[in-house]
């Protein structure tokens, strides 16, 4: 990663967990969510197409975790950004704090309980446009704290979750339906992926709870 470049994220990141301290803990989000109508909009404007095939996917063709800023690693900045009184080691290992999953409402208090989902998994993502990527479009994307892309979530909850999309897994609280779909739809949309005809399907039902 280029100097400016990682200037550029790490003052991004700063500046986005200087807000997320002000927040009540229920209220972090990731960055960049977009409007019920702009959503709308973008998913209107998304290309419906079967899924590619499976071929010659791994997770090593997606590189995470990148170094961030000096020790900490993109999955310790969500960490930092998504929990609360967050107390960090000289490794940038979260050793306390708080962090709720909005898929299921739960608190946990120990990092080992959460994980750092892609709200589109990288599967999904190399079906629907990125296997013809190179690594490091690839990587950004597996990186990604511009968009929502990234959030910190029950571990279970996102085990249970996999690759799968919308049509066939959707987050335990109904009530996130709404948010969840406006990330989805927004992070399709920025990489320019595709989606099935379910998928659109399901996101669309689920703006319509917003």
């Amino acid at each position: 990663m280029h100097s400016l470049q990682a200037l550029l994220i790490a003052s991004a990141v700063f500046i986005q967990s200087s807000i997320a301290a002000t927040l009540p803990l229920a209220a972090r989000t990731p960055p960049n969510i977009p409007s019920t109508a702009a959503a709308k909009t973008a998913l209107a404007g998304l290309t419906v197409a079967a899924q590619g095939p499976q071929t010659g996917y791994s997770r090593d063709l997606f590189p995470t975790w990148i170094t961030i800023s000096g020790t900490c690693n993109t999955r310790e900045t969500v960490l930092k950004r998504d929990g609360t009184n967050v107390v960090v080691s000289s490794a940038c290992t979260a050793t306390s704090g708080s962090w709720y999953s909005p898929y299921d409402g739960a608190t946990w208090t120990a990092a080992s309980d959460v994980d750092i989902d892609h709200m589109v998994p990288l599967s999904n993502a190399w079906k629907s446009g990125a296997a013809a990527w190179t690594t490091a479009q690839r990587r950004t994307f597996a990186n990604d704290l511009a968009n929502p892309q990234l959030l910190a979530v029950t571990d279970n909850v996102n085990q249970a979750k996999g690759d799968s999309g919308p049509e066939s897994w959707k987050p335990p609280l109904t009530s996130y339906y709404c948010t969840y779909a406006k990330m989805w739809t927004k992070v399709k949309s920025v990489y320019s992926l595709t989606i099935t005809s379910a998928e659109k399907t399901a996101l669309t039902s689920m703006l319509n709870t917003c």
